[in-house]
């Protein structure tokens, strides 16, 4: 089956000024050779701390940045390829709903207006199509036909994502990008809008591109999880076995502070020291060892790539064969 979506390589630096006084000009290396796929229907996870160039991925898969090199496919079309007619395709197959409903939403509009907006914009229907289109996408997502002519100030927050996942809908897409769609939203609502948008994928068949600090929520909805640190991808694989049983330190770090194992579970607390370098100056090598507490003297030098370690993907020198042999090897 052709994956819905592909990343192969993926690099995205954005260059800066070198100071106050024009020094030499420097670049962010917001991501570096970030592959993945996500299939039809499936959910991929994307986690890593703040900085760690998941945005920027989300960015480059709407099209609102643009790959430094590498190369993105959709349905097995390359997107620097497409034509006028295939981005317009493009753009309908893929929507977004965003972090904060309170911003994402014109006040000044109805909510009618909002939800139509994309269909205006790209389509043709007549008044009578249009109505039906907007009670169908406002049924879905559990808001009643009367909320059509109110304003967005006269919603709670978790209704206002409804009316953000309403409009991602209008159009018919196969794929959403959902950029922490539950953040700002309060505790008690999250898990409202989470199970709305599983019973969505599974009466619709949606894909998604899942963004979120929540590892809990990440650990819920995604089939594949892929972890993030400082540009690069350190592990991937499905979402029960990441969660559960990570391999990378940094991985380890993350679910172990999100998910706390059980008292009778063994598990190895990792603590992450030290804030997230700069992506203007990455460290050499693998660039989680100047916060890693399993460091070797070759972490500081040899980029590791990823290699399959117990049915996932892990870039780490802890798994490379030698390394294993090594530690297996009696000591004495």
């Amino acid at each position: 089956m052709t994956p819905l979506l592909e990343a192969r390589g993926v690099v995205k630096h954005f260059p800066v000024r070198g100071g106050l006084f024009g020094g030499p000009r420097k670049v962010v290396r917001a991501v570096e050779d970030v592959s993945f796929v996500i299939e039809p229907g499936a959910t991929l996870g994307l986690v890593g701390e703040s900085g760690c160039g998941k945005t920027t991925t989300a960015k480059l898969v709407l099209l609102l940045e643009r790959p430094t090199a590498g190369e993105i496919r959709f349905d097995g079309e390359s997107l620097a390829t497409l034509d006028a007619e295939g981005l317009r395709r493009y753009r309908h197959s893929v929507q977004a709903v965003f972090q904060d409903p309170y911003a994402s939403l014109n006040p000044r509009m109805r909510v009618d207006s909002i939800i139509a907006e994309p269909l205006v914009t790209n389509e043709r229907l007549a008044a009578v199509e249009l109505g039906e289109r907007l009670r169908k996408v406002l049924d879905l997502v559990g808001l009643p036909a009367r909320a059509a002519k109110l304003f967005p100030h006269e919603f709670s927050g978790g209704q206002r994502q409804r009316i953000a996942i309403a409009r991602a809908l209008t159009l018919s897409p196969r794929l959403i990008v959902l950029d922490e769609p539950v953040s700002a939203l309060d505790v008690s609502i999250r898990a409202q809008i989470l199970n709305l948008l599983r019973d969505l994928q599974r009466e619709l068949g949606l894909a998604y591109l899942f963004i979120a600090h929540d590892l809990a929520a990440v650990a819920h909805m995604s089939h594949v999880i892929a972890v993030m640190y400082l540009g690069r991808v350190v592990e991937t694989g499905a979402a029960r076995i990441v969660a559960t049983q990570p391999r990378h330190p940094y991985t380890k770090a993350l679910f172990a502070a999100a998910l706390p194992s059980h008292p009778d579970d063994s598990r190895d607390d990792v603590v992450l020291a030290g804030d997230v370098p700069s992506p203007l100056d990455p460290p050499s090598g693998c660039r989680f060892h100047t916060r890693c507490p399993q460091v070797m003297p070759r972490c500081s030098t040899d980029e590791p790539k990823l290699a399959t370690v117990d049915g996932r993907e892990v870039a780490c020198h802890l798994y490379d064969s030698a390394e294993i042999a090594r530690a297996a090897a009696p000591r004495g």
